[in-house]
């Protein structure tokens, strides 16, 4: 890969990975104005909260906040306001038929940049209930403590 196509993460949604069972993600090009892309770039958005809606026929993330940048001279775009993804027509129907499923939703799990554009991971997601949470973290503390157990009897 060259240093063009590599993907540039910018920013990870990590709560959504413990309030959701993610089963499938989509790639969308992000619509932003130039000064937003450039916060982009330095890292100062947050997915905290947000969420993608698929309304007449076009995708919409909402509450994604990007920080205004700095240095712009011009009039500052709303931080919160609602961003425009590029999807094809073909997957936005699938993803608002699965949507609409009961129980599921599409939540936004990464920001990136590939071959100089912004891009953004759609999730279609299925919310957990506090005892699936509980279970995950039991999962995740016996899966670290065979890890070190595993680790230390190598040592001797």
């Amino acid at each position: 890969m060259t240093k063009n196509e590599a993907a540039f993460v910018v920013c990870t949604n990590r709560k959504a990975y413990h309030d959701y069972f993610i089963e499938d993600t989509y790639e969308a090009g992000l619509q932003l104005l130039g000064a937003e892309v450039k916060s982009v770039r330095q890292k100062e958005l947050s997915l905290e909260g947000s969420f993608v809606r698929i309304e007449n026929g076009q995708g919409y993330v909402y509450h994604m906040h990007v920080k205004p940048y700095k240095f712009n001279s011009l009039t500052e775009p709303d931080p919160i306001r609602v961003r425009r993804l590029l999807l094809n027509k073909k997957e936005l129907r699938k993803l608002a038929a699965k949507a609409d499923i009961k129980g599921y939703a599409l939540i936004p799990v990464e920001v990136y940049f590939k071959k100089g554009w912004a891009k953004l991971k759609v999730a279609l997601a299925k919310g957990k209930h506090v005892a699936d949470k509980r279970e995950t973290l039991k999962k995740r503390d016996l899966n670290r403590e065979m890890e070190q157990n595993f680790r230390n009897k190598i040592r001797f």
